[in-house]
């Protein structure tokens, strides 16, 4: 699944949101995002710069509620579940074991 962060979304917050939707959960059901990456230090690794203007470049991988979520120039998420990722990383043809 991929995700178009907002350009007012402070990137924590399109993380649980993506996650929830992929999830078909809601997302106060979900673990804090506190307990993987702290949130505050995500926002602002993506945030412009002192200047104002925007960074450009950066990608950060971690595994949040088991996704696996590729955050790419704060602008764009890609999660994949993990139970996908495994399954595609072990057999090119999915399985009994690894459908979808």
């Amino acid at each position: 699944m991929e995700y178009e962060i907002g350009g007012d979304e402070l990137v924590s917050t399109a993380v649980v949101r993506a996650v929830s939707a992929i999830e078909g959960r809601v997302p106060c059901s979900l673990r804090p995002l506190s307990d993987v990456v702290d949130p505050t230090a995500l926002d602002t690794l993506f945030d412009p710069q002192y200047d104002g203007t925007p960074r450009t470049g950066g990608r950060l991988s971690f595994v949040y509620n088991d996704c696996h979520i590729t955050v790419d120039n704060g602008e764009y998420l890609t999660l994949q579940l993990l139970e996908d990722r495994f399954c595609d990383e072990r057999d090119p043809e999915p399985t009994d074991s690894c459908s979808r």
